[in-house]
């Protein structure tokens, strides 16, 4: 297989022609006759895999017949207008299949237990059963394309690569144990890192479970510039130094260093992407390494509409709320539904401040009650952008024409920022 790591030079990022040319090398010579691509959905929207989606459709459609399943880990299935707006008018909706974590899978393979303590440092000790979809144990498929954006995570500490498989397509257990590991393990010990323990069992998995699997990774690294998205980097391949390689360059576009620690931030989310908290949520993990104690951030989140991405999840939020990690796993050993769920569990871990910072939602389709009644403050949605226009503020410090400074972010799921002393 033929490698590829592209990097912008000069400040210009790669053009849409070496995109193109590096693409069709990247499947040159090769003898297809079916073809799997694995996108993200929309909530990766910044992430130029729609793009590569439908550029790879156009050049394999005449020569063999072409699926496209996006790696929708817990999330919605994408609708016909959201597959429009991500990979464009060539990709036909038919040839789009939804992955259901819960019922689409086959069992791959089990990470032990004696590994799963070791990499944790000894916080937990359960294995962890690989799940894939069962499309990608069809072995009918000559090639199967991963497609998805290198970028800090709070999950795993730095996205995709065996992730975009193994959660992204990936089946209950893996999801919901890999989940919690990583949000007992810490998640301000891994955003932004390589080696964090949930990745080490991605490693594990992808080392002994996938190599008789025909993948290609098609690793991106990107930012935005004015609502422009540019290319950074392009790694192209099945061998682990290019996400290596993904992961260097996506540190030094994708983490933002504060001086010092930030008083008051706001973050917009664009409704196209976050429809609820399980999504909108990247608000409070990609900016609690920069916000102060006692600091407050503000959401503005006009297309929230739920909690979770499924009933089940959505419910257990409801029910047990943003209340703390010490809190949260009292929750966890006392209730059998947590147990059962433990991505849930996880979810409620990660989107809480501890009591650090206050965290106030401004949604536009869902009530104060709600709102309160997960842990999180209120504040309607007008009022909000009439005070914090995100057409006005530009990315980064802000003063108000009262006077008061905030920290604005367009996009949180672009990046991660934290306090220089932390790294």
């Amino acid at each position: 297989m033929l490698d590829i790591s592209i990097k912008a030079a000069d400040n210009r990022p790669i053009s849409d022609e070496i995109l193109v040319e590096s693409l069709k090398k990247s499947i040159e010579g090769r003898k297809l006759t079916k073809v799997l691509l694995l996108p993200p959905d929309l909530t990766r929207l910044h992430s130029y895999a729609g793009k590569i989606t439908a550029l790879y459709y156009n050049m394999l459609k005449n020569k063999c017949q072409v699926d496209i399943m996006p790696a929708l880990g817990t999330h919605e299935a994408m609708t016909e207008e959201e597959c429009l707006e991500f990979f464009g008018p060539d990709v036909p909706y038919s040839a789009v299949i939804t992955h259901n974590w819960r019922t689409d899978i086959v069992k791959i393979g089990t990470v032990p237990s004696e590994f799963v303590k070791e990499v944790s440092e000894g916080l937990i000790d359960y294995s962890i059963d690989a799940e894939v979809n069962k499309r990608l144990a069809d072995k009918t498929y000559d090639l199967i394309i991963s497609i998805g954006q290198v970028v800090p995570h709070e999950v795993v500490g730095m996205a995709n690569y065996t992730k975009n498989v193994l959660v992204g397509c990936g089946g209950k257990t893996m999801i919901n144990r890999s989940h919690f590991l990583g949000a007992v393990y810490g998640m301000e010990r891994m955003m932004g890192r390589d080696h964090s323990p949930v990745r080490k069992v991605f490693d594990y998995a992808e080392e002994r479970f996938l190599k008789d699997i025909p993948l290609m990774y098609v690793l991106t690294v990107t930012t935005v510039n004015e609502g422009n998205v540019l290319l950074e980097g392009l790694f192209i391949g099945r061998e682990r130094r290019l996400f290596e390689e993904a992961v260097e360059l996506s540190q030094s576009k994708n983490l933002i260093f504060m001086e010092k620690p930030i008083r008051k931030v706001v973050v917009f989310l664009d409704e196209r992407e976050f429809k609820s908290t399980w999504l909108g949520n990247k608000a409070v993990y990609r900016t609690r390494m920069a916000i102060a104690d006692g600091g407050e951030l503000i959401i503005l989140a006009p297309g929230v509409r739920r909690f979770g991405e499924d009933e089940v999840i959505d419910k257990l939020i409801r029910k047990y709320g943003y209340v703390g990690r010490i809190k949260v796993l009292e929750q966890y050993k006392a209730n059998e539904d947590l147990k059962e769920n433990l991505s849930a569990a996880a979810h409620l871990i990660h989107g809480s401040s501890d009591g650090r910072f206050g965290i106030t939602y401004a949604p536009g389709k869902i009530s104060r009650e709600e709102i309160e009644g997960v842990n999180f403050k209120y504040m309607p949605l007008d009022k909000a952008l009439e005070k914090y226009n995100p057409e006005k503020l530009k990315d980064g410090f802000n003063t108000l024409d009262d006077g008061e400074e905030i920290f604005f972010i367009s996009n949180p799921a672009i990046g991660l920022w934290a306090s220089k002393s932390l790294f």
